[in-house]
């Protein structure tokens, strides 16, 4: 929800500009930081972890091929080029 505020003068609207672009880039910032945790490589710590990364990716491309296919096979028509 929004609430309208009643401005008087140009220099408390330049004043609520400054005020949100901060607030804009401060929460950029967190929003930035979070999904460079998200998406930062973790390094396996022990060799157990290791094959289960191998192994968890190994299923994801698999599983990812076989999508491809599967959708290939069913859409593919639309996307054959006419000679």
């Amino acid at each position: 929800m929004t609430t309208t505020t009643s401005y008087s003068s140009l220099e408390e609207i330049q004043q609520r500009k400054e005020e949100l672009k901060t607030n804009l880039q401060n929460e950029s910032q967190k929003i930035g930081e979070l999904w460079h945790g998200l998406t930062a490589a973790k390094e396996p710590t022990s060799k157990g972890e290791m094959i289960a990364n191998i192994v968890t990716n190994s299923i994801t491309a698999i599983d990812a091929f076989l999508l491809v296919r599967k959708l290939t096979k069913i859409y593919g028509k639309y996307f054959h080029r006419k000679k």
